[in-house]
Formats: C-alpha cells, sequence, structure tokens
C-alpha cells in the first residue's frame, strides 16, 4: 500500500509539473490591415484621391507593379522597372513607393507605451520602428528601452565595435531601389495580450531596431512607422517570443477576402490542417514549399517545382512550364468567352461576362504539395470591372521570368501557419472572424456538395471597415486547444498507470 501511495505522489507531481509545462507557452495576436484599408488610410493619412480604385483596373496594375518593385524581380514582358505608374485616364501619375507593404498591424512598444503601424514582411528579419529618427513621422521615446552593446550576440556588425562598443549599429537594405533602415539595436517591451479568454496582459522583452535613417521607398510611405520582420532568422520576433519561452516557434496568418485578417504568434495549427514541409536548403532561409502536381479540373498534371509562400505579394506568379500548364488547362474549361490580351492588366488570361451576370463557371483549382496533401484555391478568380462599362474575369495568376511565389489573393480564406519548430507551412480553412478553433469553412464555400471538379463563383461585396475579431473576451486559440489535449492525454495515462499500480 506504502507503494501504491508513494506511486499517487508521483503520478500527481507529474500532472502538476505537466500542466504548468503545457501552460508555459501562449499565443498572442494582432490585428492586420490591407494597405488600402480604412484603417491604414487613416493613421497613415493618406488621400483617397491619390490612390486607384479598389478593384479597378487600375489598382490590378497599380498592385502588380507594386510586387515588381518591391521583389526586385522582372516579370515577362514588363520590361524595365519604372518608379511611377500612370493610370488609364492619364490625368494622375501614382508614385509607386507609396504603395507601402501589402499588410500592417498597430503595436505597442516602449514604457510609456506608443503605437507603431508597423508594416508586416516575411521577407526580411529585424523589426526595426523609427526612433531618435530624421526624415521619419515619429520617433520612440522610452524609460525602460537599453542600448543592445556590440558584444551582443544578436550584433552582425561587430567590426564596427572598436569605434563605439556600447552600441550594436544594424544596417538593412531592401530590394527595392536604394531603400535602407540604419540605425542601433535597442532592447525594451513589446505589449502582448494573451489569446484566451483571459486576454492577460504580457510584457515581452525584445531587441529590434531603433531607426535613426531610412532611405528610399521609406521615405515616401512604404513603412513610415517601422517593418515588423517575420522571417527566420535568429532576430525575427516570431525568434525571439519563443527563444524567451512565451511561445512556441511557429505562428500564423489569416486573410479575409475584405482586407482584414489577424496575425497569432505562438499558433502551430490543428491535427487537421494541411503541411508540407519547408524547403531549408535553398540560399535565401524563406518559406519555399514544393509541390508535385497541378490539378485543374479534370486535367491532372505530375510536375515538380518550388514556391516562395509570401504573404507580402499581391499575387501569385508562376514561370513557365507550370505558368502554362495552369493557365492552359483552365482556359480548356473556361465557359465564358476568352477577352483579348490587356496591356493594362497583369493578367493574361481573362474572359468577358455580361453586365448582369451573377457566377461564373470555372474549374478547380488545386496544387499537390509534398507529403499528398492538396492546397485548393479558393478563389483564383480576380473580377475587374471596365472603364467603359462591362466586366472581366481573370485568373489572378502572373508570368514570372525567375522565381515561383504563392501570393495572398491564393491564401485568402486560409489560416497559413509558419511552424519554424517542425519545419512545415500548414493551412486549414479559416473565415478569419470566429474563434480560431471553429474556423472550418472557406470565405465563400466553392465546392458544391456532389464535388464536381468545376466551381461557380462571383463578385464579392467588400467591408472594408469590418474588424476581424470582436476585442472582448475571446475564446481559446487553436494551440491553447491542442495544449488542453495534450494535457487529458497525460491525465488519463497517469490514471491508468495509477491503477494498475494499486
Amino acid at each position: 500500500m506504502g507503494f501504491g501511495c508513494n506511486l499517487i505522489l508521483v503520478l500527481v507531481g507529474l500532472i502538476f509539473l505537466g500542466s504548468r509545462l503545457i501552460d508555459a507557452f501562449g499565443t498572442f495576436g494582432f490585428d492586420i490591415h490591407h494597405r488600402y484599408s480604412d484603417p491604414v488610410k487613416g493613421i497613415l493619412d493618406i488621400d483617397d484621391r491619390h490612390l486607384p480604385q479598389m478593384g479597378s483596373v487600375d489598382y490590378y496594375t497599380a498592385m502588380a507593379h507594386r510586387d515588381r518593385i518591391f521583389h526586385g524581380r522582372r516579370l515577362a514582358g514588363a520590361g524595365t522597372v519604372e518608379s511611377s505608374l500612370a493610370f488609364i485616364d492619364g490625368n494622375d501619375t501614382y508614385q509607386l513607393p507609396s504603395l507601402g507593404f501589402l499588410h500592417y498591424a498597430n503595436v505597442s512598444v516602449g514604457n510609456p507605451s506608443l503605437w507603431f503601424l508597423v508594416a508586416l514582411d516575411t521577407g526580411s528579419d529585424l523589426f526595426w520602428i523609427p526612433c531618435d529618427c530624421r526624415s521619419c513621422v515619429k520617433g520612440l521615446v522610452t524609460r525602460t528601452g537599453r542600448r543592445v552593446p556590440c558584444d551582443s550576440s544578436s550584433c552582425r556588425l561587430r567590426k564596427q565595435c572598436s569605434a563605439r562598443p556600447d552600441i550594436c549599429p544594424y544596417q538593412v537594405n531592401y530590394l527595392s531601389s536604394n531603400t535602407s533602415s540604419t540605425g542601433i539595436l535597442i532592447e525594451d517591451t513589446l505589449h502582448l495580450t494573451t489569446e484566451d479568454s483571459s486576454m492577460k496582459a504580457v510584457d515581452a522583452k525584445i531587441k529590434f531596431g531603433c531607426g535613426i535613417i531610412q532611405t528610399g521607398s521609406f521615405l515616401d510611405g512604404a513603412a513610415p512607422n517601422g517593418l515588423f520582420g517575420l522571417g527566420m532568422e535568429n532576430l525575427s520576433v516570431p525568434s525571439i517570443l519563443a527563444s524567451s519561452g512565451l511561445t512556441a516557434n511557429s505562428f500564423s496568418m489569416c486573410f479575409s477576402s475584405d482586407g482584414a485578417g489577424r496575425i497569432n504568434f505562438g499558433d502551430k495549427g490543428s491535427l487537421d490542417q494541411g503541411e508540407t514541409p519547408l524547403n531549408l536548403d535553398t540560399p535565401h532561409r524563406t518559406y519555399n514549399i514544393s509541390m508535385t502536381q497541378t490539378v485543374v479540373g479534370d486535367n491532372v498534371t505530375d510536375i515538380d517545382f518550388s514556391a516562395i509562400f509570401d504573404t507580402g505579394t499581391s499575387f501569385t506568379y508562376l514561370n513557365d512550364p507550370v505558368y502554362t500548364i495552369i493557365s492552359e488547362s483552365f482556359a480548356s474549361q473556361t465557359e465564358e468567352t476568352r477577352s483579348q490580351p490587356s496591356s493594362d492588366l497583369p493578367f493574361e488570361y481573362c474572359y468577358d461576362i455580361s453586365p448582369n451576370q451573377q457566377t461564373v463557371q470555372a474549374p478547380l483549382l488545386n496544387l499537390t504539395m509534398r507529403g499528398g496533401d492538396q492546397f485548393s484555391v479558393t478563389d483564383p478568380l480576380v473580377f475587374v470591372p471596365l472603364e467603359g462599362g462591362g466586366t472581366v474575369v481573370c485568373l489572378g495568376i502572373a508570368k514570372s521570368e525567375d522565381v515561383n511565389i504563392i501570393g495572398q489573393n491564393f491564401m485568402t480564406g486560409y489560416r497559413v501557419v509558419f511552424d519554424r519548430e517542425k519545419n512545415i507551412l500548414g493551412w486549414k480553412a479559416s473565415n478569419c472572424y470566429d474563434a480560431i478553433e471553429s474556423n472550418t469553412l472557406p470565405i465563400s464555400p466553392r465546392v458544391s456538395p456532389s464535388g464536381s471538379p468545376a466551381m461557380s463563383v462571383g463578385p464579392e461585396a467588400t467591408a472594408r471597415n469590418r474588424s476581424p475579431r470582436s476585442r472582448q473576451a475571446q475564446p481559446g486559440s487553436m494551440a491553447s486547444g491542442l495544449k488542453r489535449l495534450s494535457y487529458t492525454h497525460f491525465i488519463v495515462v497517469a490514471s491508468i498507470l495509477t491503477i494498475f499500480f494499486m
């Protein structure tokens, strides 16, 4: 009996320890907003008169041009990348750097806290904000910040330590022409709120850039309040939060069709999500994945290719042969009449629809990932109203001459998980508004119950002011749900062992 009592005490201790370990990680999140959303335009004081209307020909042309500028790539037939873009009516010229990054989040830093609307970028690592800077909107003044010394393991420019050993300088050069941020690293507080029902405030100590000199498109409105790097290196915020024991080394981004969404740090996804391994043998560590097959309606093509999942790119860019395979398969199964290619649009495969037409019959598009899971593109089509009346619907893929990029248009309707612990990319259909645990349906279900290899789609209204989530008490996140599941398993096993040894 004494042995049984001792065993019970040991198991109770293990259960308590397990619960503490399981609850050690939390999830934290921010609302995210599209560049053209009203919250972003309001905070950055952008005049609507200098922006093309969302959904117009000018808008799609501008966003595609922005993709080329920001990623330094030259698309097929684009010629020389220019710094400005003339709209169709010829009355305005819009400077592309002011288009900025694609998504932004409002974050709170320092003590007293200041809010910064920062650009989100999965293609870079450092989080920096304007701080004691020249030619910037506002700077950070805080009582809790301290400079990172030059001998810190976080400091990469140690060759400059002899000049000022008490500071760690940084310089980040971006692909956009002559665009950079230069300053020093500091350590200060990033204010977070847990995603569970308690909404507990958590102050995370992180190292980030205090930007003193910004150049290029940063001076033209690209990221006037700073940039939030989400890359895979140690200096990115997801890496820092994980190394501090605050979250798992994973985060998710959810994209709604109305331009709003959610980013959640520590979210490792769900047991029923689709998954594929990340390619880690690339020259630059990015969220690169491999595909083995394309499925367009009835046409199945086995083809191996890789692509970068880039949340900061508006559209999807594919090179040959996969671009032609998907586009021609799509065209052969689309009932609408193909329109003449227009130099005003970045898309080659467009179709005329009648003014009163509400739906378009088009084949489903699926990508088979390495490992066998399928990524179903919720809505690959783009509806474009024309200046002279009428509407065309286009396959939202542009041709690339270099890298393949799965852009945000293919991710709409999904919660995409960037799991850097397991080195996988995960995805699950989501509407971005409900509690994460209940996200089971795409924004607009496209597949008929019979599973027909065709879809009927129509233009969707845009609710640009809708908040992606209520900021009142929120249900627990998916990650916390998995923790509860693991804890339940732990208790069951412990109970069985107790009964067995009694």
